[in-house]
């Protein structure tokens, strides 16, 4: 990692600038607190993020656009689960002039009436409704931490009606209260001195003032999650818990989602866990991977990676498989996370582990827009912009004895699963795997099954199916979720 020098404006916006030399392009990345934490701005955010950028009072889209291209930059916006995300890409004279162009987005914002209308013309053609897959990771999230944004209404999608009929003074108030310096991050990786980038940043983004928006995600109440088994049952073409828009779903495929307990990317046992959570799913030629696909051919999607942001951290297994196989999945992932537990790794899987973190450490490096990316999530995780230099020697000193260690935290018993079977499987596919008359979920059990858009705990009452997030909760962290140049999640 090169050079970095970081200080705090006196507006609350933290810049960190990189010496990078020889370098033809600035890369810029601007984190900005932004969880749908409170259901009334729901609408409002979707909206902002969707027409940031079209337009200032001193410039139509049209003139933002030709701008851009004479400094020869590209202007991005991404929307994680807590943050608002802009990155630029500028040809390396052209940063002065780049960050003028940021600033007056960000302090001179226009949201012109015809830009908003294309806006909600293409949320109301957008499924409305969440997929099953998020929908059960919200259930699992609900079931192992409690009531939370990341797995109820209140940090959702806005309701279609909300969106095409919101006024577009709204987003003006909106982007005054949370398009703000206070508890955002700059990241600026260039070939200047990082005094000297510090300096033009100082200078150019000194109008840009207020905050912080309160937009943060709160912690989870539990550090680790409550165990236990959640199904997850919906009426085939049902529509959205709103009752509005369309069902963007999975199609024809059961679900299993195994959520346990994780160590954070910051605490010095981060390495040994990572190392089992690769050699556990991390790869193709993981241990889940060669039992669930390979032996059994169960599931044809097999995945195990950590999630982090500022709510807490997770293990997250997940597997897509045919119509009827989630109860079998989830018993193979049981057994194999019992195994890993009990016996722990071979010396030869941590060394294959080892040399897959190491060296994807540096691959997803390759790039200076990578290495933006990377770097701004280090700043909103509140790490060290130098922590995966260090990162790379803590992989290189772990022991085989302390990744078993580390194994023991994937204990079976410790986590929730959760499962989702089509509720009506369609004739041809019962006849194709050989199934009965009905394949349903856990919630398909004696007394009767769940109303639609209901879970059942098993055991325990059914209640509200909660609704959150469009997008995945995983924030912007530098790993393993490295980002690409745009800023969106690999």
């Amino acid at each position: 990692m090169n050079r970095t020098t970081a200080a705090v404006l006196p507006t609350g916006l933290r810049v960190l600038a990189t010496r990078a030399p020889g370098t033809p392009l600035a890369e810029l990345r601007l984190v900005i607190p932004y969880a749908r934490t409170e259901p009334g701005l729901a609408a409002a955010q979707e909206l902002l993020a969707a027409c940031l950028g079209t337009g200032s009072r001193d410039r139509t889209r049209q003139e933002i656009a030709d701008r851009a291209a004479d400094l020869g930059a590209e202007f991005s916006t991404v929307v994680t689960a807590e943050s608002l995300i802009l990155s630029v890409s500028v040809l390396a004279p052209g940063l002065p002039g780049a960050l003028d162009l940021l600033a007056e987005l960000l302090t001179r914002p226009r949201y012109e009436a015809g830009e908003v209308a294309i806006a909600q013309r293409r949320a109301a053609a957008a499924p409305r409704a969440p997929a099953s897959r998020v929908r059960l990771r919200r259930a699992a999230l609900a079931h192992g931490f409690g009531p939370h944004p990341l797995s109820s209404r209140s940090g959702g999608t806005a309701p279609l009606l909300d969106v095409v009929s919101l006024a577009p003074g709204a987003l003006g108030a909106l982007h005054t209260r949370a398009v703000v310096p206070g508890g955002s991050s700059l990241v600026v990786l260039a070939g200047d001195e990082p005094e000297t980038v510090l300096r033009l940043a100082g200078e150019r983004l000194a109008p840009w003032t207020g905050g912080p928006s309160g937009l943060t995600l709160p912690r989870f109440t539990r550090q680790d999650p409550r165990p236990g088994r959640v199904g997850l049952d919906v009426v085939e073409g049902g529509g959205g818990s709103d009752g509005v828009g369309r069902t963007a779903d999975t199609g024809d495929q059961a679900l299993v989602l195994a959520v346990g307990p994780a160590v954070p990317t910051a605490d010095p046992d981060h390495a040994p866990f990572h190392l089992a959570q690769l050699l556990l799913g991390g790869y193709a030629s993981a241990r889940l991977g060669r039992r669930i696909r390979d032996r059994y051919g169960l599931a044809y999607a097999v995945s195990a990676r950590v999630r982090e942001n500022g709510a807490g951290g997770w293990l997250e297994i997940e597997c897509a498989g045919a119509p009827g196989s989630a109860d079998r999945i989830s018993g193979e992932i049981t057994g194999c996370l019992r195994e890993l537990a009990a016996r722990g790794p071979s010396p030869a899987e941590v060394d294959r582990a080892r040399a897959y973190a190491t060296g994807f450490t540096r691959f997803a490096l390759a790039t200076r827009a990578e290495e933006a990316s990377a770097l701004a999530g280090f700043a909103a995780a509140g790490l060290e912009p130098d922590w995966l230099d260090g990162y790379r020697d803590r992989l290189a000193a772990v022991t085989p004895a302390q990744v078993a260690a580390a194994a023991r935290r994937l204990d079976p018993d410790r986590a929730v699963m959760a499962t989702y079977e089509p509720d009506a499987v369609p004739a041809r596919v019962r006849a194709r795997y050989g199934l009965p008359a009905s394949a349903r979920g856990l919630s398909a059990e004696a007394d009767g099954p769940s109303p639609p858009g209901k879970f059942r705990e098993t055991p325990g009452e059914s209640r509200e199916m909660p609704d959150g997030f469009r997008e995945t909760p995983d924030g912007p962290r530098a790993m393993p979720e490295l980002r690409d140049q745009k800023g969106a999640p690999r």
